[in-house]
């Protein structure tokens, strides 16, 4: 599981363990990690062109101690002060390492003719945006194709939120210390953040606020059947999803669900879907009993507002989907319902701007998961996933290729077959986010994939994660 925590949990952790190091130990340890990350991303450092850009924090600080380490390994290093408050150990350090400081009305050509640039502007304290100095000088470095590698954050991000109001750092690589924060994982900052190298420092740190789940985590999850399981037992799932506008979405949702652990499926929709699903997924039986539902991918005008409410009143768990997120209303008295909006979906049932829900991703999703009492899945590069009792995950390893139609109603597919097998809403959301993302990296293999390239690929993504 990787971890993200808020500014004011690893403050106080930090803190903690400062009080029992000597002084500058912790910075020590910070700009050790921060200089052999950056040498990695250069592929070596002798003659390497380095330019710090540094602010008044503690990330300036870091930069000037990595600064100096480079230097010592034969990096030609430069540090722009963007501050007359410079961390004044580590620029010392840097000057006695062979280092130089030059002011910002000096950067142009420094920056220009870098190998990278380190953004050791703000720290994860910093207010979004950036001073007009400071972004002048990013500005210069995004003009001429410098890779920049931001310390601990890239300036100008919120850090506890994602959010991105206001101009920021783009970064080719991110080197954080600790703990991951918030803005690693979730949309539009993460993708600023560019990857991600976490540098161990030490710190002992609380549940954390934010999380998100590798394969280890999602093969504890999975319901795998034992010897003694039979298709009932492994759970059996009913679809509600499809018409005569739309129904290709009835087969890919099929497809999907017949991709994940449950032992039955059971379509209930109109005849002539219900031939187009068998037709394709002969496996694939009538209406009767079942242990979850899966319902709204592509209902289109045929849409059975009241029929839905009353699935969502029962006691078997539901992912609502697409059309049927129009049935959800906020009577907050739902329970084990999963819904799994894409950003123009979540606007609607907020009423707001999709601009907006995709500018605060976190926020929407949590506002939503409140309101309706309901996990909420919210779709996109990076999926944000929110149970009503407040508990985040966020998805991160999908590739672009998966925004293709029809792919949500693989997801919805799969998730109904884990809810189905006996996971929560938030375990659902969490395994089916990773699985459907797994499978679609394993289709594109780096090309354009089809939704049912997406499905056909999750058996073998899933027996390659539980071998």
């Amino acid at each position: 599981m990787r971890r993200a925590h808020t500014v004011e949990q690893v403050r106080a952790a930090e803190a903690e363990l400062m009080a029992k190091l000597p002084d500058g130990t912790l910075m020590q340890r910070a700009a050790t990690g921060l200089a052999v990350a950056v040498s990695n991303f250069l592929g070596g450092t002798y003659g390497a062109r380095v330019v710090l850009l540094i602010g008044s924090g503690d990330n300036g600080g870091d930069a000037l101690y990595a600064g100096a380490q480079l230097s010592r390994r034969g990096a030609q290093v430069t540090a722009v002060l963007l501050s007359d408050k410079a961390h004044a150990a580590g620029l010392a350090a840097l000057k006695t390492a062979g280092g130089r400081a030059i002011p910002t009305s000096s950067a142009v050509s420094v920056v220009a003719g870098a190998d990278v640039v380190v953004d050791g502007i703000v720290g994860i304290g910093g207010r979004p945006g950036l001073r007009a100095e400071a972004l002048a000088v990013v500005q210069v470095a995004e003009k001429y194709g410098v890779p920049i590698v931001a310390v601990d954050t890239p300036s100008g991000v919120d850090v506890d939120t994602g959010e991105t109001p206001e101009p920021h750092v783009n970064a080719a690589l991110t080197v954080t210390f600790g703990t991951h924060k918030i803005c690693h994982f979730v949309d539009p900052a993460a993708t600023a953040c560019g990857p991600v190298h976490l540098v161990d420092i030490g710190l002992e740190l609380p549940p954390a606020e934010v999380q998100a789940l590798q394969a280890a985590d999602v093969r504890a999850l999975y319901p795998v059947p034992h010897g003694e399981s039979d298709k009932y037992s492994r759970g059996v799932l009913g679809l509600m999803v499809g018409s005569t506008q739309y129904p290709g979405a009835a087969v890919i949702a099929t497809a999907g669900a017949l991709a994940g652990p449950v032992g039955m499926v059971r379509y209930v929709g109109p005849d002539a879907v219900a031939r187009a699903v068998w037709e394709a997924h002969p496996e694939v039986v009538g209406d009767g009993r079942v242990q979850a539902w899966t319902i709204g991918s592509g209902l289109g005008d045929e849409l059975d507002i009241p029929r839905i409410r009353e699935l969502l009143d029962a006691d078997e768990p539901v992912v609502l989907d697409a059309d049927g997120l129009k049935a959800l209303d906020d009577s907050g008295d739902h329970v084990d319902v999963l819904v799994t909006p894409h950003a123009g979906e979540l606007s609607r049932l907020l009423g707001v701007d999709r601009a907006t829900v995709e500018a605060e991703r976190l926020k929407y999703a949590r506002l939503a998961a409140e309101r309706f009492d309901v996990t909420v899945l919210l779709k996109g590069a990076t999926t944000v996933i929110a149970s009503p009792d407040g508990e985040v995950r966020v998805n991160t390893n999908a590739t672009p290729w998966l925004a293709t139609a029809g792919a949500g109603d693989v997801l919805a597919g799969v998730c109904g077959a884990l809810l189905a097998g006996g996971l929560t809403p938030l375990d659902a959301a969490s395994v089916g986010a990773y699985l459907h993302a797994a499978a679609a990296n394993l289709a594109s293999d780096g090309g354009p994939i089809t939704a049912i390239k997406v499905a056909q690929a999750l058996p073998e993504t899933t027996r390659r994660l539980l071998s």
